[in-house]
């Protein structure tokens, strides 16, 4: 079993001070981006994913090496261009178990989470799931068929979660063209995190944006149109708790109670969120078309 730092674990105090600094920086230039009970929220959010991730990573390595272990088609070994493979590979499976994530209301349930917050800062970064970390993992399971060993992909995958903290941030504008033009920025990830109707279930790029405009999900954050975070219905709460949870419950309450046929309690796992059996529900692309109706503008 190779052994790979937890870089996670390493990097928290490099996540206190860039909060600090990033707390200076905003309040220098008058940025209204934290709110001291959003931010402990997060905080606690994010204390709460690693404690339970003690037990999720079980279940996930368990999961890896099953199929390492015994479906494997190939044996990969691990060198440096093992690695460079593994690298796209990886954010491959996280652009698509991320857009799911928005298209499937069973991992919408956990992903809602990271959206719950109405302001974006590297405290939103931690705002984490806690049911997350037990089921996700099928996204990555095809990396072990192939025949990339488990401990590499945990670490590719600690590697992306580090890369995606600071580009929640509202202190940097605008990176270089270039690497605008092929990494998540800031720019790229404010729009992520929009609940505007033009913003919705766009640019779900981990490290590369290339995968966004390849499979046509990417838009630019644009001057005339401010982010605006948060979601379409907000949560308007502090606890953890209701954070971590409230759209299980919902999902519970939809999928389970009242006269429906079996295939619409089914549907309301797998369909996007917003939509309701009776035909009464808006989902993203329903908001998207109804606001460009309204303001006559045309998607860019």
């Amino acid at each position: 079993m190779p052994e790979f730092p937890n870089i996670i674990l390493y990097a928290i105090p490099l996540f206190v001070l860039s909060i600090l600094l990033e707390l200076y920086i905003t309040t220098k230039e008058n940025i209204k981006a934290y709110e001291a009970k959003d931010a402990f929220s997060s905080i606690a959010m994010g204390l709460g994913n690693v404690l339970l991730g003690f037990f999720s990573k079980a279940v996930v390595i368990f999961g890896l090496f099953l199929v390492y272990d015994h479906l494997r088609l190939f044996t990969i070994p691990i060198s440096w261009w093992s690695f460079v493979i593994l690298f796209f590979a990886d954010d491959l499976s996280y652009y698509w178990f991320h857009r799911i994530s928005h298209q499937c209301r069973l991992f919408w349930a956990s992903h809602v989470v990271h959206h719950s917050s109405q302001h974006y800062n590297l405290s939103t970064a931690l705002r984490q799931t806690w049911s997350g970390g037990f089921y996700s993992f099928i996204f990555w399971l095809w990396l072990p068929l192939l025949g990339f060993h488990p401990a590499m992909i945990m670490f590719q995958m600690s590697i992306s979660l580090l890369y995606q903290f600071w580009i929640h941030t509202e202190a940097i504008q605008k990176m270089p063209k270039w690497f605008e033009a092929v990494m998540n920025t800031p720019s790229h990830h404010r729009v992520h995190h929009g609940s505007n109707p033009m913003y919705l279930d766009r640019n779900h790029a981990g490290i590369l944006i290339i995968w966004d405009k390849l499979f046509g999900t990417f838009q630019p954050e644009l001057e005339q149109e401010k982010v605006v975070y948060g979601l379409t219905s907000n949560i308007n709460t502090y606890n953890p708790i209701k954070i971590a949870f409230h759209e299980w419950l919902g999902l519970a309450k939809d999928a389970i109670t009242g006269r429906k046929s079996m295939g619409d309690r089914i549907r309301y796992l797998l369909k996007p969120p917003g939509w309701r059996h009776d035909g009464t529900g808006k989902m993203s692309n329903d908001l998207r078309r109804e606001w460009m109706d309204k303001s006559g503008n045309v998607m860019p």
